[in-house]
C-alpha cells in the first residue's frame, strides 16, 4: 500500500510515495478532474504506463478529500502482485483495517467483530515505525469475505474512496466471474467511489470498455499524458533555488527529452542531482547522475536478463539498440539483428510486453525502463 508521508524530506524530487502536495508538481486539472468524478459518484477508470505518475495523482486527490472531507476514507490498494481470488480479496481486507486502524483503536475492534472469520496479525512497520495490520482469510471464506466487506462498507456512515491499482491484474485470475462479482457489490454501494487504475491499456480497455464485459459503461476514463515540460522545469528550479542552487533550462531539456517526460524517471535523476550537485549547468553533469543510476541497478538488471529466454533478450536488445521500432517483425529488421522468423519475434515481444520489459507506444516498440536500455546499450554495443 502507498504511504502517505507526515515528514518534509531531506531531498524535494520524491520518486517513491508521496509527500504533500508541495512536493507534487503539477497535474492540476487531472486532480481537479478525478476528485469531481469521485464525489459525484463517477468511478473512474484511470490509464497510462507505468512510472508516468498514476499512484501519486491518486494519492494526491486523496490527500485532497481528506482535508476537505474530515470523515471520509481514503483506501489505496495495489494489486500487482495478487494471482486470484483469495489473494485480492485478503489484500483489500488488509488494506481497510490498516485505514481503521489509522483512525480510532475502537473502530479496529468493531470491524474486528464484523468479520469474525478474519485473523488480525499486528506489527510495528520496520521503516515508519507505525504501527500495521493485516488479515489472514480462510481460501474457503474467499467470496463470503467479499461480501461482508461490501457489507460493512455500504453501512457505513461515511464517504469512502477505493483506488485499485494494476487492476488489470484481476484478468489473469484463475476465477471466472471475479469482474461480475464485484460488479454485482459496486453497483449496490452508493457510498463507496472507486478508482480502477492499470498500465496495461489493451487489457483495461478489455475489461472496462468491451460491451460483453460486466465493466462496460459503468465507469468514465482519464489518460496521463507526461507533464509539461515548461512546468516541469519551473518545479525543478523552484527547489534548487531554495538551495541558493540552480538548473539550467538547456539541462532539464536534455533530462526531460531524453526520458520521453517519464515523471518517475526524471525525478530519479532530479534526486541525484540535487544531492550531488548545487548549480547544475552541463549536460555532463546529468550524464554523471545517469550513470549512476544505470551503475546501482547493474545488478537488477543481471537478474532480470537471467529470467529471459534467448530469443527474448536478442529482441530486447536490438529494441534498445534502435531506441523505438515502429515494425520489429519486418524482414529488414530481422535481418539487421540477425534475429530468428517473424513467429518467434512476435513469440518474444508477448512475452516482454507482459512482463513490462517492453511497451508498444502508437508509433512502435521502446524498453519500458529507460536505464535498463542504457544499460543494454552499453553491455551490448
Amino acid at each position: 500500500m502507498a504511504r502517505i508521508s507526515q515528514s518534509t524530506p531531506r531531498n524535494p524530487f520524491v520518486y517513491q510515495g508521496y509527500v504533500s502536495p508541495d512536493y507534487f508538481c503539477d497535474r492540476t486539472e487531472e486532480t481537479e478532474e478525478l476528485i469531481a468524478n469521485l464525489q459525484n459518484g463517477r468511478n473512474t477508470v484511470l490509464i497510462s504506463p507505468r512510472r508516468m505518475g498514476k499512484t501519486g495523482l491518486i494519492m494526491n486527490a486523496f490527500y485532497r478529500l481528506k482535508s476537505a472531507e474530515k470523515d471520509s476514507k481514503c483506501i489505496y490498494v495495489d494489486i500487482f502482485a495478487t494471482k486470484n481470488q483469495h489473494d485480492f480479496v485478503q489484500l483489500l481486507g488488509t488494506a481497510i483495517a490498516q485505514e481503521v486502524m489509522s483512525r480510532e483503536r475502537q473502530a479496529m475492534k468493531r470491524l474486528l467483530e464484523f468479520f469474525g472469520s478474519w485473523r488480525p496479525v499486528f506489527s510495528v512497520d520496520p521503516l515508519t515505525g507505525m504501527p500495521t495490520v493485516s488479515v489472514s482469510i480462510e481460501p474457503t471464506m474467499t467470496e463470503a469475505t467479499l461480501k461482508s466487506i461490501f457489507a460493512y462498507l455500504t453501512q457505513s456512515k461515511h464517504q469512502i474512496y477505493i483506488a485499485i491499482d494494476e487492476f488489470q491484474q484481476i484478468a489473469n485470475y484463475p476465477e471466472t466471474g471475479t469482474e461480475a462479482l464485484l460488479r454485482s457489490y459496486i453497483q449496490f454501494a452508493p457510498n463507496v467511489h472507486f478508482v480502477f487504475s492499470g498500465s496495461k491499456r489493451h487489457l483495461m480497455s478489455q475489461i472496462f470498455h468491451s460491451p460483453d464485459r460486466p465493466f462496460y459503461q459503468s465507469t468514465v476514463s482519464m489518460g496521463l499524458e507526461p507533464l509539461h515540460e515548461e512546468i516541469y522545469y519551473a518545479f525543478a528550479r523552484r527547489f534548487f533555488e531554495q538551495k541558493k542552487g540552480s538548473i539550467s533550462p538547456e539541462v532539464f531539456q536534455y533530462i526531460y527529452q531524453r526520458f520521453d517526460g517519464v515523471t518517475r524517471n526524471i525525478q530519479l535523476i532530479l534526486n541525484r542531482l540535487y544531492e550531488t550537485e548545487k548549480h547544475v549547468a552541463k549536460q555532463e553533469q546529468a550524464d554523471e547522475a545517469i550513470r549512476h543510476i544505470v551503475n546501482r541497478n547493474s545488478m537488477q538488471y543481471e537478474e532480470l536478463i537471467g529470467f529471459l529466454t534467448d530469443n527474448q533478450l536478442s529482441v530486447v536488445k536490438a529494441i534498445a539498440k534502435e531506441g523505438l521500432v515502429a515494425s520489429p517483425q519486418s524482414s529488414e529488421f530481422i535481418r539487421k539483428y540477425d534475429l530468428p522468423g517473424a513467429s518467434s519475434v512476435k513469440s518474444a515481444l508477448d512475452g516482454l510486453t507482459d512482463k513490462d520489459i517492453v511497451y508498444r507506444k502508437a508509433e512502435g516498440f521502446i524498453v519500458y525502463d529507460h536505464f535498463f536500455e542504457l544499460w543494454l546499450k552499453r553491455l551490448f554495443t
